[in-house]
């Protein structure tokens, strides 16, 4: 096991307090912290020091000894490369409104972007890798979300209250068909509105929203909602979409899971987020970024209902969040103000810790909040040991069980 230094990545959206207080850094940093990265992503890949006092990637270590490293199962399926990205979010606005491939359609767009001759790094390229990116975000306060399309019969309940001369025939394709048919003929149709269309219909929307608000009605979060994306994002067709998600908020420890195709933005809050290491992103509003309205509805799933919340399966002091992704797997450990007992690690699959509250002993080293370390599959067993007494909390994250079948925790 060893202490990893990690990039932070200063995005706009990012908050000037969160990850510096984290990391122990002067607060409030001088640029916004957007995502603090652990793991083995080419971009900005974690670090060691090692006892020559060379600084070295765990790319780097990664290449070299991938057996190692990884372990048999996991360097077999995912190619000597670590499957998986780690990273703490601090999201103090908006992040773009998204959804990315699954492993067939990102194949199938790299190799017909590969074939167009677009740079990898060109601001229009959809797809700079050939693989999927599924995700999953853990609370860490609450945090706010839109995900997955909601149910039409109450998305008709919340535009029929919302409806305004503009809207009217807009709100009927999708009474006329209440299912998820209905869903994408809507949001086609407001993804694809001309920009004149969209500086109509806005100011009638905001003064509805601001009316239904104002009459304490059902759904003043999703009204709140539109005002504030209308207020940084003004004339941008995402805004509508956001009339279309599901509105979440996440109390500490509550996860959602992305799969492919999952249409979400973040809005605000702080979280523990893993997710398949893959850059491809597309984008459907919110953001001065490139959007592919064709190759977005190519991807999206316009299947609808509540977005599943997780809390974890227990198993011990161990929470899991289980998925389908074989990238990836995301446990928490916590212990309550005085709890001190030894929670034991197996490290027959490649891990990544970081602890985002007290401090735990593991592998005769402390690991403090906001630190992190590496477990190569080829480490001994491990155990973690909260120091001190007060509130501990502890995410692992390694591959999933079906890229490393025979190792538990």
């Amino acid at each position: 096991m060893e202490l990893l230094r990690n990039a932070v990545r200063p995005y706009a959206w990012g908050s000037r307090t969160t990850i510096a207080e984290m990391l122990g850094n002067p607060v409030p940093a001088p640029h916004p912290e957007a995502e603090l990265w652990m793991g083995a992503h080419p971009g900005d890949p974690s670090r060691f020091i090692d006892d020559d006092g060379a600084v070295r990637s765990l790319l780097e270590r990664i290449d070299a000894d991938p057996l190692g490293q990884l372990g048999d199962a996991t360097a077999s399926r995912w190619g000597n490369r670590l499957p998986f990205l780690l990273k703490i979010l601090a999201v103090e606005e908006p992040l773009s409104m998204q959804a990315h491939p699954s492993a067939a359609q990102a194949a199938e767009g790299y190799a017909a972007e590969e074939k167009a001759g677009i740079a990898r790094d060109a601001a229009n390229r959809n797809y700079p890798d050939p693989t999927a990116k599924p995700e999953l975000l853990c609370a860490l306060t609450e945090f706010h979300a839109l995900a997955g399309f909601r149910d039409p019969v109450r998305t008709i309940a919340l535009l029929e209250q919302l409806r305004t001369p503009g809207l009217s025939a807009h709100i009927d394709l999708l009474v006329g068909q209440p299912n998820s048919d209905g869903l994408r003929a809507l949001f086609t149709t407001w993804i694809t509105l001309p920009q004149p269309a969209l500086e109509r219909l806005m100011p009638d929307l905001i003064d509805a929203c601001v009316a239904h608000i104002k009459a304490h009605g059902e759904f003043s979060l999703e009204c709140r909602t539109v005002l504030e994306l209308g207020e940084s994002y003004p004339g941008d067709a995402g805004v509508l979409a956001a009339l279309l998600l599901n509105r979440l908020v996440l109390s500490p420890g509550e996860a959602i899971y992305l799969p492919a195709g999952n249409l979400h933005a973040y809005l605000h809050g702080t979280g523990v987020e893993i997710l398949a290491n893959s850059d491809n992103i597309l984008r459907g509003g919110l953001t001065p970024k490139h959007v592919d309205v064709p190759e977005l509805l190519r991807v999206l799933d316009f299947g609808c209902g509540d977005m599943p919340v997780s809390t974890g399966e227990r198993v011990g002091r161990l929470l899991t969040y289980r998925t389908d992704a074989p990238e990836f797997e995301l446990s928490r450990v916590e212990w309550a103000e005085g709890e001190r007992d030894r929670v034991p690690v197996r490290a027959a699959r490649p891990r990544i810790m970081v602890c985002t509250d007290g401090a735990v002993e593991v592998g005769g080293r402390r690991l403090g909040r906001g630190e992190s370390a590496w477990v190569p599959a080829s480490d001994p067993d491990l155990a973690l040991t909260p120091v001190g007494t007060g509130h501990t909390r502890v995410f692992l994250a390694t591959v999933g069980a079906e890229a490393a079948e025979h190792d538990t925790l």
